[in-house]
């Protein structure tokens, strides 16, 4: 059962602070992959925690003494009767500046009911109904606490291989304190990534797609690359976003963002989306701030 925020009991002496890292969002979403890879790059996790014991956890992982310096907690509606305390929990700890990071999963209606349906598994709120009820109900259940998240991962096009490069690009030691983007290129034929900060949309340039010799080909082949960067708007507009990063990026690292996603679309995500993704992700790697690229549509018709 949950404790009462009116129980004192006696603070505990406090040797360093831990990284605490909570993972949650929707059920079949990869929460379970990404305590695994958390776990691989040495955090200690802990599943299925009721919120009322972060802060406990929090101050066992900081005494004199401890070795445990990195802990991973999952939380899901599995503990339905605890889960509204946890944005409580979470601003709790960030009051008292704890180095807190909370990570959201999420992945379209389609797909969790795919991954439901091969598993043969019932959604934890669907009761009596449909899974994509039980969907519906859990993406309410988690609104604000998706809204407080420092970072939003939608799995919907995403392997469990990706996912793990994404999260050890975020969470490995390298990068712990460290401004992380990804760079993602898409079509909006195919929708708008769930997950992105930034939005860019290109589709003011030429398109590619209409120039016969250029249309087998993706943003990732020279001519292509070279029809779209000879363009006088595409010169222009690179030029402008360069001095906006400039602005952006440092104050975005002076709030304590640690995770930026900057999705840039085109009509299809096969030609100007991918070559602009790739250019604009080294002007990014030119202001110091680690990146990786995703061309989420590139392969698509």
């Amino acid at each position: 059962m949950s404790l009462p925020d009116t129980v004192e009991r006696e603070p505990i002496e406090r040797d360093h602070d831990p990284s605490l890292v909570v993972i949650t969002g929707l059920s079949g979403a990869g929460r379970t992959t990404a305590a695994k890879v958390l776990e691989d790059v040495g955090y200690f996790v802990i599943d299925n925690l009721p919120p009322a014991l972060i802060e406990r956890v929090f101050e066992l992982a900081a005494v004199p003494g401890s070795s445990v310096d990195r802990v991973a907690l999952v939380v899901d509606v599995r503990g339905r009767e605890f889960f509204g305390d946890l944005r409580a929990a979470v601003a709790k700890l960030r009051r008292r500046d704890a180095t807190l990071r909370v990570v959201f999963l999420e992945a379209s209606d389609e797909a969790l009911v795919q991954r439901y349906e091969a598993a043969r598994r019932a959604h934890p709120l669907s009761g009596r109904d449909r899974v994509v009820d039980g969907i519906e109900r859990e993406r309410s259940l988690l609104a604000d606490l998706r809204a407080d998240a420092d970072l939003v991962i939608d799995t919907t096009d995403t392997n469990v291989h990706q996912l793990r490069d994404r999260l050890v690009d975020a969470f490995g030691r390298d990068g712990e304190h460290a401004l992380v983007a990804n760079v993602v290129s898409f079509g909006f034929k195919h929708g708008t990534p769930r997950d992105a900060d930034i939005v860019l949309d290109v589709r003011f340039l030429p398109n590619p797609h209409w120039v016969d010799r250029l249309r087998p080909f993706t943003g990732l082949d020279e001519p292509v690359r070279d029809y779209v960067l000879e363009q006088k708007e595409t010169g222009e507009f690179l030029e402008r976003l360069g001095g906006l990063l400039e602005l952006m990026l440092p104050a975005f690292q002076a709030e304590g963002k640690r995770y930026l996603t900057v999705a840039i679309g085109c009509t299809g995500g096969r030609h100007r989306s991918v070559v602009l993704a790739e250019e604009i992700a080294q002007r990014i790697r030119g202001l110091g701030v680690g990146v990786q690229v995703e061309h989420r549509d590139r392969v698509k018709e």
